[in-house]
């Protein structure tokens, strides 16, 4: 069943059940002194769906992002992954189970080909275990196939052109690509991507956006974090909501657009005030004031 079907009909409420869970969470925190970044009572992410995690900046979905895929430690909680409790799993064994991500800040090895950038996103490598390392005719026939895999991921990236290149000499959108598809060498049934959309062009924005909706046809799941609401209304199934580090909407793009919920976590609550009431003089001072003040302290 397609995923925008499956999820038709479930209702647009904070942690509700959905049809065919492949992630699922309870009871996750996180806190940093006396900030609590992630208090997320109940998470159900639905399989085969492009879900879009939003919220204001400071809202915790980065954090959150990093607890699920072991980057992190929660406080508190436990989540699974096709119903295999990832709690306490380091990130590189969660990645081998086929839960990978990327980042907001992209972590290509610069010094490095593409081409080498890609072979290392390949797991179980023969050829790096040091007593097979010497003895080439144990791992040649693997490192041709995973060569292949690279080459094909490139070209349908649009990368091969930059195959032989340094890969710090790649465009920020162009190390987006390089990431995502290195993510793809093994074979992943969920990708998780972190801003995918921060600080690329124009021009290679369509283009990522083909690439994440190709993802969800071949059957994957995929979870983003964005602030680009037009790519969010676009190409998103689904859309969960987090402020203050708690999920306080969820539902259908559409529908979460004009959640008052929503659009308090991202106006507050007096978002509904006539500007042209204000003083902006007054306004002005009061600004002022208080940043002399931060100064002093």
């Amino acid at each position: 069943m397609p995923a925008d079907t499956a999820l038709h009909d479930v209702a647009p409420e904070p942690g509700v059940a959905k049809p065919d869970p492949i992630v699922v969470g309870s009871s996750i925190s996180r806190q940093f002194g006396g900030l609590k970044a992630v208090d997320v009572e109940h998470l159900e992410i639905q399989r085969g769906a492009i879900t879009a995690l939003i919220g204001p900046n400071g809202a915790g979905k980065t954090t959150l992002f990093n607890l699920l895929t072991g980057f992190d430690k929660p406080d508190t909680g436990e989540w699974s992954f096709n119903d295999r409790s990832l709690q306490g799993v380091p990130a590189y064994k969660v990645a081998r189970s086929g839960m990978v991500r990327t980042f907001q800040l992209t972590k290509v090895l610069a010094r490095l080909s593409v081409i080498e950038n890609m072979r290392l996103g390949a797991t179980g490598q023969r050829g790096e275990r040091l007593w097979a390392a010497v003895l080439r005719p144990l791992w040649r026939g693997q490192e041709a196939a995973i060569t292949a895999r690279a080459d094909d991921l490139l070209t349908r990236f649009k990368l091969d052109a930059k195959r032989e290149d340094f890969a710090g000499s790649l465009s920020g959108g162009q190390r987006k690509l390089l990431e995502m598809a290195r993510a793809l060498m093994v074979d992943p049934e969920l990708i998780m991507l972190d801003e995918p959309m921060a600080g690329v062009n124009p021009a290679l924005k369509q283009s990522l956006l083909g690439h994440v909706k190709s993802l969800r046809d071949e059957g994957r799941t995929v979870l983003f974090v964005e602030h680009d609401m037009d790519m969010v209304r676009d190409i998103s199934d689904w859309v969960i909501v987090m402020a203050q580090g708690q999920i306080v909407a969820e539902g259908r793009p559409e529908t979460v657009m004009s959640d008052p919920r929503v659009i308090d976590a991202y106006l507050g609550a007096h978002h509904d005030t006539d500007l042209s009431e204000i003083d902006t003089d007054t306004l002005a001072a009061q600004v002022a004031e208080e940043i002399q003040e931060e100064a002093a302290e």
